[in-house]
């Protein structure tokens, strides 16, 4: 209402209910009808959705716990490839220095997993040719000794694994970050035929272009592959960023979640869904890494002072009304003028200590309070007809947030944390000198 409607005519854009009694109330149709809109349109925001627990099942009235929709919107609109990225803010350290790009396989591996508790016995896993002449083939076939058993059956499918290695280098190639493929082939031999894929598209379309960038300097003038536990240890040890990694659904799903907390929090982290019309145009689905952050809608329910941060909702937002200009470029210079302000003034509020809590402090914004801030500065920089520019920092002026802003720091016992400093600081002057650490070390 504050930051779109006064500059950008709104009044084409398709909305759909997706919450549990949206859902409930039309056998699921509302969901079928949003992936039906979305293949069409290609640019698509979703806000966050909830799966219910069985307790929410009862609280909200429910026929059945319906599951989330992300797996139908993958399937509805050929998903390749979910692309989780930092955000940067100018002049604040967060956590990595540059951009880290993810490549998470849409598709695949245990999400889509069939399975079973059994007993003792035994399990044959038999493949079925779709050409009805050819004979079956055993894939595996094993006893089960215990009492119970958890027999699970899932497949990796490979052939967009080719429309994913393209967009994963050419992203890293304009970002101008290191690219690395990562799986654990050397255990599971079946997915050797990721790297193999991803391989073969960068030898022939990418590597001269990533050697003339010099960008394959430290990875042997080659594509690297990362095993998944190296690449877990390296995303801790490599807090300056510029590097990009393309990996299977799950890997992809724990890795992120990694990088998001040494980048601070999910909050500043994109997640958004790529995937392919049958002409071959990119469909693009665009929303924020959290949650629904319940625990601040049930303050603000109460009537409680809430001071939400919803930079990734907004850069999720400002992202597929991007796609969309791109998609239909008749007014694309207008849009994208827009989003440049609104992505500025929104930085530039944070910068100013105008921000939500979390980066601010104490002395931040309420959620209105941010709200109405950065609407009044949008306001002037949209009157301003000029076009926006990104902000750039002078080195020294680089904000850093205190750590006890982030989530999690009241379970901290500051005490333990002053007898284990008082350990150390053996001459008590407050400070811990090199000699001091050595000890420590």
């Amino acid at each position: 209402d504050k930051w779109v409607e006064p500059f950008i005519d709104t009044s084409a854009w398709e909305h759909f209910d997706l919450s549990c009694n949206a859902r409930d109330d039309t056998q699921d149709k509302v969901l079928h009808d949003a992936v039906a809109s979305g293949a069409k349109i290609g640019a698509i925001f979703k806000e966050p959705t909830i799966t219910p627990t069985a307790d929410q099942v009862k609280q909200f009235g429910l026929k059945k716990a319906w599951g989330s929709p992300n797996g139908a919107m993958r399937r509805g609109w050929q998903g390749i490839t979910i692309s989780r990225d930092t955000i940067h803010i100018p002049g604040i350290k967060l956590g990595f220095d540059r951009p880290v790009f993810f490549e998470r396989h849409a598709v695949g591996g245990e999400y889509g997993a069939g399975w079973q508790s059994v007993g003792k016995g035994r399990v044959l896993t038999t493949f079925f040719p779709e050409d009805v002449k050819q004979p079956p083939s055993i894939i595996d076939g094993r006893e089960v000794n215990d009492s119970e058993n958890a027999v699970v059956v899932y497949d990796n499918p490979l052939d967009n694994v080719e429309d994913l290695a393209h967009i994963f280098f050419t992203r890293c190639l304009e970002a101008n970050i290191v690219p690395y493929v990562v799986t654990k082939k050397t255990v599971f031999k079946w997915q050797e035929g990721f790297w193999q894929k991803m391989k073969k598209v960068f030898d022939a379309d990418y590597k001269e272009k990533y050697l003339a960038a010099g960008l394959l300097k430290g990875t042997g003038n080659d594509l690297m592959h990362l095993i998944s536990d190296a690449a877990t240890m390296q995303i801790i040890r490599w807090t300056g960023g510029g590097f990009g990694m393309a990996c299977h659904n799950y890997d992809g799903d724990m890795l992120t979640d990694e990088v998001a907390q040494v980048h601070r929090s999910p909050g500043f982290i994109t997640s958004n869904l790529i995937g392919k019309s049958d002409d071959g145009t990119l469909i693009k689905e665009f929303e924020a890494s959290h949650g629904t952050v319940a625990d601040l809608w049930h303050a603000h329910q109460r009537g409680e002072e809430t001071s939400m941060n919803p930079l990734g909702m907004v850069v999720a937002l400002l992202g597929a009304m991007d796609h969309a200009a791109a998609l239909k470029p008749a007014n694309q210079a207008e849009i994208e003028r827009f989003t440049g302000h609104c992505k500025e003034a929104m930085y530039a509020a944070f910068r100013e200590g105008r921000g939500t809590r979390d980066l601010c402090g104490p002395t931040g914004y309420t959620t209105e309070q941010f709200v109405d801030s950065v609407a009044a500065d949008l306001k002037r920089r949209m009157e301003s007809g000029e076009c926006s520019t990104v902000y750039v920092p002078p080195p020294s002026q680089e904000q850093v947030p205190s750590r006890k802003l982030e989530d999690g720091y009241e379970d901290v016992d500051e005490e333990a944390m002053k007898k284990f400093f008082d350990k150390y600081d053996t001459d008590l002057n407050g400070a811990i000198s090199f000699e001091e650490f050595v000890d420590m070390t």
